[in-house]
């Protein structure tokens, strides 16, 4: 092997060795809030969405996983228009009347009926349905309709969890509250900027039923990730539930209706990390034990992941049977147009005219030089030495003479001719070795002689 086969094979094996240890290497760990009930990572929600039929008192067939519209869910069809809050913000103000109203009109029966469980029996034959909408979500944004379905599905009895740090304005405009950050920005930009220096935040909550020994000292929190507080306004009815130590609110419960809306600032603290820790979990589970139990839970991943196969580009195509065929007939035709132009478009192979036999045009001419001289004893030397070498390779007789009597009676039996054929041609090729002179009918009467004798003899 040469030194320039050893440096490719030593250069291979190294970039093998790279391979493998990028391969092989731990991996380091993502750290991105995504909140998904599917993620392991620290701040995905993996962990809440196993334990939450436990603490709800449900089965796991009680909470689903939704992945369509507030509007889409509650009411079961489609949403008749997708303007979000930055299109309808003028008319936040009627949407924020026409709620009230219907909180009004849902709370009247509860003070006229002594029995909830005749309005619950009249909502579930109407077909609306009992269970508790839970969101977790770093921003939480809805249109008109959407938040129109959810403030109805709430004023009918049921209750909402809303854990995010920003709230759409409709929302906010209609309940009566804003979302506003207590961390200031310098302080912010340097803690980003060095995270060794994070400090944290406590948080208390107000139940001391349900506070405990971890609740009473309170939770600890990363400043980055509980910088936002609940502002209530004076039309504002909620309660305070937890807060953080200057007071400000980070989880409320409103009422509206016969429900309930459950508004947190901390969604950090429902995470995979912060569940685990001993310090910081039960949080998480204290502000869920509000929500009642044995009921049916919604886990909306729609704000997080999107419709099912929302991530295909081709989704509208392959969702009707019509487009989906059109695309498949489409990418078969084309790969077909590419075949058949490409075979069309070949550079057609010339025919190469096969190379002449020149070995009879050079005969000829060494021919034509040997008959210049009108004496042809050197073609019929030739003629003979080349009839000899067929006797000697045929019939295996090296070194044949001729004017041997044995040699000749051996021939004849070998070849199966009569002897005096034999002595004939003997006698000719003798008498034109011996002559000065060879005319062009010895020529040819001695080629007729040996052409004879091959013939016969084969």
């Amino acid at each position: 092997m040469t030194t320039f086969r050893w440096y490719l094979l030593g250069v291979a094996l190294l970039f093998g060795a790279y391979v493998a240890v990028e391969y092989y290497r731990p991996k380091e760990l993502d750290w991105t809030p995504t909140f998904q009930n599917k993620d392991k990572i620290p701040y995905g929600a993996y962990v809440l969405y196993d334990v939450l039929p436990d603490l709800l008192d449900v089965t796991t067939r009680d909470v689903h996983i939704v992945r369509v519209p507030i509007y889409n869910q509650i009411e079961g069809e489609d949403e008749p228009e997708r303007s979000f809050e930055q299109e309808v913000t003028p008319d936040s103000s009627q949407l924020a009347a026409d709620t009230t109203a219907e909180a009004d009109t849902a709370q009247a029966p509860a003070e006229s009926e002594s029995d909830d469980a005749d309005y619950e029996a009249g909502l579930t034959e109407a077909g609306y349905p009992r269970a508790t909408y839970l969101f977790i979500n770093n921003e939480f944004q809805l249109s008109s309709s959407d938040c129109r379905a959810l403030l109805r599905h709430v004023a009918r009895g049921n209750d909402a969890f809303i854990a995010a740090e920003q709230f759409s304005r409709l929302l906010t405009d209609t309940l009566g509250f804003n979302s506003t950050i207590s961390l200031n920005r310098a302080r912010r930009r340097s803690v980003a900027a060095n995270p060794k220096l994070l400090d944290s935040v406590r948080i208390q909550l107000t139940n001391p039923r349900l506070a405990g020994q971890a609740g009473r000292l309170g939770f600890r929190l990363p400043a980055l990730g509980a910088a936002y507080r609940l502002v209530p306004d004076s039309m504002m009815r909620g309660t305070t539930l937890a807060t953080d130590t200057t007071g400000q609110a980070v989880l409320v419960r409103v009422p509206h209706g016969r429900g309930h809306i459950y508004l947190c600032t901390v969604p950090l603290a429902f995470t995979n990390y912060f569940a685990l820790q001993p310090r910081t979990g039960n949080f998480a589970f204290a502000a869920l034990s509000y929500l009642p139990t044995g009921r049916m839970v919604w886990w909306d991943e729609y704000q997080k992941q999107g419709r099912v196969g929302e991530q295909s580009l081709l989704r509208v195509l392959l969702a009707h049977d019509a487009l989906r065929w059109a695309l498949y007939l489409s990418v078969v035709g084309i790969l077909l147009f590419v075949v058949v132009k490409a075979r069309r478009r070949q550079r057609i192979i010339p025919i190469l005219k096969p190379l002449p036999n020149t070995t009879l045009l050079f005969t000829r001419t060494i021919a034509g030089l040997y008959r210049q001289g009108n004496n042809h004893t050197a073609i019929a030397e030739k003629k003979i030495q080349l009839f000899l070498e067929h006797l000697r390779t045929r019939f295996h007789e090296p070194g044949l003479d001729l004017n041997d009597e044995a040699a000749r009676e051996r021939l004849a039996q070998k070849t199966g001719l009569p002897r005096p054929d034999v002595d004939a041609l003997v006698r000719r090729i003798n008498f034109l070795l011996t002559a000065r002179q060879i005319s062009d009918a010895d020529l040819v009467g001695l080629n007729k002689a040996i052409n004879d004798f091959r013939k016969a003899a084969s």
